[in-house]
């Protein structure tokens, strides 16, 4: 059985306070967008995980698809299984590749073992697995709160545009970011600065790591202004980076982009 993961980008992003269990809360809106790899799942006589694609650091047990395995297994009666994932969606990127590919792992699970587990029991198993994770499982747009696992959807759509995705090949860790921030309730009401068009955003909608990690990387921030040099209506970092995206009408032309080879660069339609 096979799944696809995506991706998604954060339209605005506010780390309103430091909890006492260490993490941060925070508010943003979580959007998705077709940045796809793959994964399959299939019934084995003994387990294996392998990967294709984009190379994944680290050994195979701290991947998320496999601890999502193995986080189904300690409750479940799961068969042994062979996964194999395409890895295509940049990792420290702020795109949210690692926390789709669990998602869909126990999505797969759930489909082709039988498990009969509800979207509110895989949304809670998924919770464990990351902050975002639960996102994937609804994989519509939605307000995130408290660590991001907090979810309202909303009526938010990009249909009409199309978003350039561009990633620098600089990683940029969950915990360097949280490192420079500090948090502060979040100056707008989201959901109303939403509602607008994303001509309007760019002097409403901010991501809060954008103040700092823009000093460490400067890289990142001359994404940003050459994305509106472009023509995007709007642009910013993407989660806690390194990450880029732009938003442009569809009927804007990106051809003539000219970007570093090092740089991997996705354009998606809106949805």
């Amino acid at each position: 059985m096979v799944g696809f993961p995506h991706a998604k980008i954060n339209l605005g992003l506010y780390i309103t306070s430091k909890r006492s269990d260490g993490y941060h809360d925070l508010v943003s809106c979580f959007y998705p967008v077709a940045w796809e790899e793959a994964l399959e799942i299939i019934p084995s006589s003994s387990f294996s995980f392998s990967s294709s694609g984009l190379n994944i650091p680290g050994d195979s047990g701290s991947n998320l698809v496999v601890k999502a395995y193995e986080l189904l297994k300690k409750n479940h009666t799961i068969p042994t299984s062979s996964i194999h994932l395409h890895k295509a969606i940049p990792m420290g990127a702020g795109l949210g590749g690692g926390s789709a590919d669990a998602a869909v792992a126990l999505l797969l699970l759930n489909q082709l073992y039988e498990l009969s587990l509800s979207k509110e029991e895989l949304i809670g198993l998924s919770a464990q697995l990351g902050s975002d994770c639960a996102f994937f499982i609804h994989a519509t747009p939605c307000i995130a709160t408290s660590r991001g696992e907090v979810l309202s959807p909303i009526a938010c759509s990009l249909k009409g545009y199309r978003i350039l995705l561009v990633h620098p090949g600089i990683h940029i860790s969950t915990q360097q970011a949280y490192a420079g921030v500090t948090p502060r309730p979040a100056p707008i009401h989201l959901e109303e600065v939403l509602q607008d068009k994303p001509a309007s955003w760019k002097n409403k909608l901010h991501n809060q790591f954008e103040e700092h990690l823009f000093v460490q990387f400067p890289e990142v921030a001359q994404i940003k202004e050459k994305l509106y040099k472009m023509g995007a209506d709007y642009a910013s970092m993407s989660g806690s980076g390194s990450a880029v995206y732009g938003i442009f009408k569809e009927d804007h032309s990106l051809e003539e982009m000219e970007w570093p080879e090092h740089y991997k660069v996705k354009v998606v339609s809106g949805v």
